[in-house]
């Protein structure tokens, strides 16, 4: 029985595998980030549009504490990203989890959530 490719006698081996600079590993990232989804950036988009001000209990956020506003999407689906930002509502995280708590209660009581 003879093993063919690398592990056989007398075959060429190979070197270490080269390892990218750090300016390839950067252009390689630019690219990655280029092939990312064109709705990706709707967060910044829905920050920019709606301010950051929280919809529900209007808490105003700073650039430090913008981590806590995210973004919802009124019809579910967060896929729906219109370029006016119709879709969307600024919630802080406590709002956003109180919204889709409220959700999952409406779908539970009505016999929607398959139970």
């Amino acid at each position: 029985m003879s093993l063919g490719g690398p592990y056989r006698r007398g075959g060429k081996r190979r070197g270490p595998a080269k390892v990218p600079t750090p300016e390839e590993i950067a252009r390689g990232l630019k690219e990655l980030k280029g092939l990312a989804a064109p709705n990706a950036n709707y967060r910044e988009r829905s920050l920019a549009l709606h301010g950051m001000i929280c919809a529900k209990c209007a808490r105003e956020f700073t650039a430090q504490d913008r981590h806590l506003l995210t973004v919802h999407h009124k019809d579910g689906n967060d896929r729906n990203n219109p370029a006016d930002g119709s879709n969307w509502e600024n919630l802080c995280v406590y709002c956003h989890e109180d919204e889709h708590s409220r959700q999952r209660l409406a779908d539970y009581l009505t016999g929607r959530d398959g139970s």
